[in-house]
């Protein structure tokens, strides 16, 4: 049965309340994929079916934000409240931010007071920090217990756990003093102490740290999960490994429509977004590049005699600008690439200068040979002369623009992916184009 003919008969299945058919229609189907299928439906039958899925609140959490939003629209409160506490503890306080005061205040009483305060606590942290998205929902051990309490402890808590591979060991103020796997656990006697198993010098992260910064400690030390904890120590959730690969994929997302001078300061859907939105995103640095690119004229007004001369000028003008802009972005991409994996340091500025110059230098002098012959073909000797210390100097010029712009920003607290190609580009264009003309200037004249 195709896509396409399953979502039609779940339409009728739904339509005719024939919910045991339905459901006999799933069975079996992972949540992932029975999320994109409901996606497929409309809201009020979503909902309707979700309501019996066994699996819904996993189901629930797989859905986009957006359709999240449509479909707990159409649920009676007490459903919605079910499978929200159903939810693991991280994606149901997304949830809950998501929703209008009104309807959290509608929510919240439906809730189980333990519920209703972790979801405040989880909601109160500070969007891209580690306490936005990290999970209540772990399991915690005393040193003292042996391994069969201890295994004990954890077969009663992994329902409601994220993840049990990692235990966490704290002490009577809840302050994270060490992690056992249960791995060791399985392995070791039964009367063995967690104190004698457990790893003293845990890798944790503050509940203040930037969600970039958890990933990328999570990815250097191929953690499965990441304790999180407050000013004094104590353990106030983890961070899994999705959690951390959400992360990893927004930010490469966010990073990829800077480079393209995209303002990325939300999701954006080439697909779904409104035209509107797409205008709003991508106008203000095309203006902004739009009076970058006067400079270009500006220098070639200030040459025009020299033009005026030398007509010839003007059909390489187009080969050499672009040629700058190129290495330029060549270079500037693999900066901000480096910079974002903390392959390079700022203090790595100057030796970089030097690899970067040598590199701009033989790629130049490669180009400029090519160039040069062409430019005798269609000039002279001098013109060949020309273009061949114009092409050095505008693709030197260009890498080391390229190279040391994200550099710059990231020294002044700014995103290196702001320089991005259409940026480095256009001052890469202005700047070769007063390398051209002047030097044409310096040797014809």
């Amino acid at each position: 049965m195709s896509r396409n003919e399953l979502i039609t008969l779940l339409n009728e299945t739904v339509a005719n309340h024939h919910i045991d058919q339905a459901l006999a229609l799933l069975k079996g189907v992972p949540s992932a994929d029975l999320a994109e299928l409901l996606q497929q439906m409309t809201p009020s039958y979503a909902a309707y079916l979700l309501e019996h899925l066994p699996q819904r609140a996993y189901i629930f959490a797989e859905f986009p934000a957006k359709q999240q939003m449509l479909i707990a629209q159409e649920m009676p409160r007490q459903v919605l409240a079910k499978i929200v506490s159903e939810m693991p503890s991280d994606d149901r306080a997304d949830l809950f931010k998501r929703l209008d005061p009104s309807e959290q205040e509608t929510l919240l009483p439906a809730l189980a007071q333990a519920e209703r305060e972790d979801i405040r606590r989880l909601a109160d942290y500070v969007e891209g920090t580690a306490g936005a998205i990290m999970s209540s929902d772990y399991v915690t051990l005393k040193p003292e217990f042996t391994v069969a309490q201890a295994i004990e402890a954890l077969r009663k808590d992994a329902p409601d756990a994220e993840t049990i591979y990692q235990a966490y060991i704290i002490d009577e103020q809840r302050h994270l003093i060490g992690v056992v796997s249960l791995r060791e656990l399985v392995l070791a006697q039964p009367e063995t102490r967690v104190a004698q198993l457990m790893v003293r010098d845990v890798i944790s992260a503050r509940v203040d740290d930037d969600q970039d910064h958890i990933a990328k400690i999570m990815a250097r030390y191929d953690l499965l999960a990441l304790p999180i904890v407050d000013v004094q120590q104590a353990l106030v959730g983890i961070i899994t490994y999705d959690d951390a690969m959400d992360v990893a994929s927004e930010e490469a997302t966010e990073d990829f429509l800077k480079v393209g001078a995209v303002n990325a300061t939300t999701k954006l859907s080439i697909k779904s977004a409104p035209i509107l939105q797409l205008y709003q995103k991508r106008v203000f640095w095309l203006v902004f590049l739009v009076f970058g690119s006067l400079l270009s004229g500006i220098g070639i007004a200030h040459y025009e005699d020299v033009i005026a001369q030398h007509l010839v000028l003007v059909f390489f003008l187009p080969l050499l600008v672009g040629s700058g802009g190129n290495a330029g972005s060549q270079s500037s991409t693999l900066m901000v690439r480096a910079l974002a994996t903390g392959d390079v340091q700022f203090r790595d500025w100057f030796y970089l200068l030097g690899r970067e110059s040598l590199v701009a230098l033989c790629l130049g002098g490669t180009m400029a040979i090519a160039v040069s012959l062409l430019g005798y073909v269609r000039g002279d000797a001098l013109v060949a002369l020309v273009l061949a210390f114009s092409m050095v100097g505008i693709v030197l010029m260009g890498c080391l623009i390229g190279m040391s712009l994200p550099f710059i920003l990231n020294r002044f607290g700014f995103d290196p992916a702001s320089a991005s190609a259409p940026l480095v580009t256009s001052i890469c264009d202005a700047m070769g184009v007063l390398i051209y003309l002047f030097i044409a200037s310096m040797i014809l004249f």
